[in-house]
């Protein structure tokens, strides 16, 4: 925009979109937030952490907010160990209102909040009325979809099921039908909500980077055994229990399964009756000690029958190891089956022991796909796609037009 002043032209820059954030903790929402920081589009950005621990996420305090007294509570509360479900579902419900209504009191003017799933039910609606737009964020699937799995998975291993709040979903249906758009990080995602009833365009996939900083390739596997990797929870929605039938079905004279993560309470029943010798169980590890485990395995395997696309997959992947994934983990918006990695059926005991048998059986295919996964998130090129495509996103939903300086 230009403007005359006496004798000379002043120029005016762009109006910069002003993006506002709001998240439960972390998860990927600050590597997007440094996305929109390098571009000059982050307003704001309000965590239920607190800054003592978002610190570490390297984005400038003033850009930070903090609401931490119900989440810090929730979490000194779950590691006592007697966290009763009842007292679970009432904290989530008042950490989701008391954390609204916080957000709803302190949101500054901007062109969109993006809410991970969950956040902003009465603040996008403000959002909206001053003229913005509101973004629901959602890390996996439907979240009707989601109990559904879980209540089928618990039939499948006469496990008893506890019903989650009722209050959950209301809450998540009632943000979906609210929100300008959806955004999910993969088809199978994506494919949840539209099988739920939501319009197909109101849903957008910008599936997830990885840090190629902290993932990267140190240390071969060894040739003188066959390491195989699950990082994540362990739990039935990651699906352990046919992970551990498919490892005892494995043919090889030295093999080692290793589990990193927290063993959750909905396994514990069924853990005992599974097979585990030659397995680890590590519990939870930093990302230092995961990069490690990564480059020394042969293979990670994540066999969830829900997940929207988990992390995991990019960092071994940034680590020079091939992924065995069920469809159920978005792996067909990472890597192509049988170039990078293998994708079989979920709740495939037989499909998943075969891949596991072939890579253990060929060590050039193994080496074949290490490379293929290596070059390929190279391709991806850490989390700058991810940025570039919510910043396209972002342009269309607002019909603000790109600065012809903007990063892209």
């Amino acid at each position: 925009m230009l403007w005359r002043t006496q004798s000379r032209l002043l120029v005016l820059p762009q109006i910069s979109m002003q993006i506002t954030q709001a998240v439960f903790g972390v998860f990927h929402h600050f590597e997007l937030a440094h996305q929109l920081h390098r571009r000059n589009h982050l307003r704001r950005i309000y965590s239920t952490w607190p800054w003592a621990r978002l610190k570490r996420e390297g984005l400038p305090r003033e850009f930070v907010r903090t609401f931490p007294l119900i989440h810090t509570t929730d979490y000194l509360l779950r590691q006592t160990g007697f966290y009763p479900a009842a007292l679970e579902g009432r904290f989530n419900q008042w950490g989701s209102d008391t954390f609204d209504a916080w957000l709803r009191r302190r949101i500054e003017p901007c062109d969109a909040l993006i809410a991970i799933s969950g956040a902003g039910l009465t603040t996008g609606p403000l959002v909206q009325s001053r003229g913005g737009k509101f973004i629901c964020d959602r890390g996996s699937t439907h979240q009707r979809f989601q109990f559904e799995v879980m209540a089928e998975e618990h039939r499948r291993w006469r496990l008893p099921y506890t019903a989650p709040p009722a209050h959950i979903v209301r809450r998540e249906e009632a943000i979906y039908a609210l929100a300008d758009a959806i955004t999910v990080p993969s088809n199978v995602a994506r494919r949840s909500f539209i099988a739920m009833g939501i319009a197909p365009e109101k849903v957008h996939v910008i599936p997830y980077g990885v840090r190629l900083d902290k993932f990267t390739p140190t240390e071969p596997p060894p040739t003188d055994s066959f390491q195989v990797l699950f990082a994540g929870q362990i739990s039935l929605r990651k699906g352990i229990p046919y992970l551990l039938e498919a490892f005892a079905r494995l043919r090889h004279p030295r093999k080692h399964l290793t589990l990193a993560g927290s063993v959750q309470n909905d396994l514990r029943p069924l853990l005992a009756t599974l097979p585990t010798e030659n397995v680890t169980f590590t519990g939870s590890i930093s990302q230092p000690e995961l990069a490690r485990l990564m480059s020394r395995s042969h293979v990670l395997v994540l066999p969830s029958v829900e997940e929207g696309l988990a992390l995991v997959q990019g960092q071994a992947m940034a680590c020079g190891c091939p992924v065995v994934a069920t469809a159920a983990t978005g792996a067909e918006d990472l890597f192509t089956d049988g170039v990078e990695g293998f994708i079989i059926p979920d709740r495939d005991t037989g499909a998943l022991a075969l891949r596991l048998q072939q890579l253990a059986d060929n060590p050039d295919l193994q080496q074949q796909l290490s490379a293929a996964a290596l070059a390929r998130v190279q391709q991806i090129g850490g989390w700058d796609r991810y940025g570039d495509q919510w910043d396209r996103l972002l342009h269309s939903l607002t019909g603000i037009p790109p600065d012809p300086t903007e990063l892209v």
